[in-house]
This record gives structure tokens, sequence and C-alpha cells, in this order.
């Protein structure tokens, strides 16, 4: 009987002995834990499905229209952001060519979207050498996609630029094979929506372009000179690209060597206008006022109208 209650005696010290390393144990995670911390089980808990992804962000909050290129794909909206398409492009494609930008955005002026039209322009494949130029477009909000090819060899891209007049005309200008402050430069055009597309006559300039475009489908222009210009070197056609010629520029000489590069003229009632910028170097009144010149002739000839200032510029 003595060893019984003996035995019954060493069992509860033992359990006692055990309950209490256990509360002390969970007294002291409670001490030494941080404000917020909470035990839990280490495993990961995922959405059905897979992990959840980061919710698309418009590049554009505020227009109903934008894209986004979150996890590397290219998608539009139509409804700032509720609903997306995806566009079939690979984003590399986007940005092929001589471009060390930033690519969670599009390049200004290498696509358009709107209500609707978006288009895109891209090269066949993200390698750096000859490949075709493309536009993938839709014109039903991504429903369904087209892909016309500009021209099926051209060296690595780096200016480029597409643009519609109207619902047929539009014209891509691009740029390539760079060698220091050369390089060539070509336009192509399109009659019917972007299905086709011809090349224009070449200008002859080797200079690095700047900008350019047409303001009807017999009226356009490039702008040359984006290394130290010491003017603005703008050529013109009045035959849909199947000759150019450079424009001249009067220029009062308070602005000599002020305003040297010139932007892409555009229709102002019944006349053309152009603004001209200070270039990379520019220092007169902060660097940023422009100056507004006007042709009377359809872009053969310009005249100084007025300085135009940094905020009136932003808003056109």
């Amino acid at each position: 009987m003595k060893s019984f209650v003996l035995g019954i005696s060493a069992f509860m010290l033992t359990l006692l002995t055990i309950i209490s390393m256990f509360v002390y144990q969970k007294l002291d995670f409670f001490i030494t834990s941080p404000p917020g911390f909470s035990e839990i089980d280490d495993t990961t808990v995922s959405a059905p499905g897979g992990p959840a992804a980061d919710a698309l962000r418009p590049v554009d909050y505020e227009a109903s229209t934008s894209y986004s290129l979150q996890n590397d794909e290219l998608r539009l909206t139509y409804n700032q952001g509720e609903d997306w398409v995806n566009v079939p492009i690979e984003k590399e494609q986007l940005f092929s060519g001589e471009y060390q930008g930033n690519k969670q955005e599009l390049m200004e002026h290498s696509y358009i979207l709107t209500e609707d039209r978006a288009a895109f322009l891209h090269a066949e494949s993200s390698n750096q050498h000859v490949r075709s130029i493309l536009l993938t477009y839709s014109l039903d909000q991504g429903a369904t996609w087209e892909t016309s090819e500009v021209t099926d060899a051209f060296p690595a891209m780096r200016f480029r630029k597409v643009d519609f007049v109207n619902d047929q005309f539009g014209y891509v200008i691009v740029s390539g094979d760079r060698t220091m402050s050369q390089e060539f430069s070509t336009v192509f055009l399109t009659h019917d929506g972007g299905e086709t597309w011809e090349e224009t006559n070449n200008s002859g300039v080797s200079r690095m372009i700047a900008d350019g475009g047409f303001v009807d489908e017999s009226t356009g222009f490039l702008s040359f000179g984006t290394i130290d210009p010491a003017e603005p070197m703008l050529y013109v056609t009045q035959n849909g690209g199947d000759s150019w010629k450079e424009a001249a520029f009067h220029i009062p000489e308070e602005y000599d060597h002020v305003f040297v590069i010139a932007e892409t003229p555009v229709q102002e009632e019944d006349q053309l206008t152009v603004l001209v910028d200070q270039g990379p170097n520019g220092d007169y009144a902060g660097g940023f006022v422009k100056g507004k010149f006007v042709s009377e002739d359809n872009g053969e000839t310009w005249d100084f109208l007025e300085e135009v200032d940094p905020d009136e510029t932003a808003s056109e």
C-alpha cells in the first residue's frame, strides 16, 4: 500500500513539473515577443488557384483609357482599371533597339491609345539585328487585333513615331543605324488605316532626327539636329513625301542661337504654326521658353510670332 501511494505521488510530481515548464515557456513567449506578433503556423496561405498577383494599376489614373506594363505584359483598360485587355505583343519587342530608358512606361509617340484606336509600333523580335518593324492595332477596344508589316528589314531603331491624321491616313517615322551624331531615318505612309505601308522618298539628311509628322496627306515635316544644334533644321514635303526641301526660318537677331530645334508643325485655322525649343543646352529665360513661328506658305518659310512660356506649352 505504501509503495502504491509513493508511486502516485511521484507521478503527480512529474506531471506538475511538466505543466509548470509549459506555462513558463508560454509566459516567456508573450513577455519577449514584440508587440503585434502572434503565434501562427509558418506555412504560407495562398489564394485559390495560386498566389494572388498585384492589382493592375493604370499608368494614367485620370484617363479612362490607359495601359499597364506590370508583370512584363501590356494590358489596356477603357474604364480606369476596372477591366483589362491583353495586347498580343511581348514587352521587349516594344523597347527593341537603341533604348535605355524606363520600361515601366511606353516610349512617347510609339503608340496610339484612344477610344477608337489602339496601335503599337514594335520590332518583330527583341534582338539587335536587322528585323521587321510591325504595327499591331485594334479598332474595337481590344476585342480583335491585326498586325501589319511596316517594313521587312530595318536596323535597330532609335527614334520611332506613329500617328494617324484621319481614319485612313497615317505615318510612321523611324531612325536607326546611328554612328556618333549621324543616322538613317525614313518615313512610311498608310492610306488604308494601317493595313499596308509604303516608304516615301528619302530626305537625304543624315543628322539625328528630333521630331516629325504630317498635318494632312500631302504636307509633312522632319526636324533634325539633337546634338549642339545652332538653328532649326526643318524639312518639308508638300507632295506626300515624293520630295523634301529645307524650310527657311526668319529669326530675330536677339533669338539667334536661342531657338534651335523645331517640334512638329500643326494647323491653326488658316495657317501653320510650330514651336521651336532651346535644345538640351538652352539657358535663355531658364531654358524652357519656346519660340512660336507661323507659316503662310504651307511650311516653306517661317516667321517669328512670340515667346511661349512653359505653362502654355505644357497645356498644348
